[in-house]
């Protein structure tokens, strides 16, 4: 598979699943952070923030590694 097609691949990826991961995190805060106060909402909401980086990072390094010789 050549740069070119794992990107447009990768790109696709990271967008739906940025989108599909917001929207579950968006339920999963509303059902289990929202209204516990503010202290556990900010808790919740700054690792719901960091959590999808690995996912994406993981994307990215596939998606920029070079071709096969």
């Amino acid at each position: 598979m050549t740069q070119r097609t794992r990107k447009a691949i990768g790109t696709i990826s990271v967008v739906a699943f940025v989108i599909v991961y917001a929207l579950v995190a968006m339920a999963v805060g509303g059902e289990v952070a929202v209204g516990r106060g503010p202290v556990i909402e900010l808790a919740f909401y700054i690792v719901a923030g960091l959590l999808w980086l690995p996912v994406v990072m993981a994307i990215i390094r596939w998606m920029v590694k070079p071709d096969a010789a």
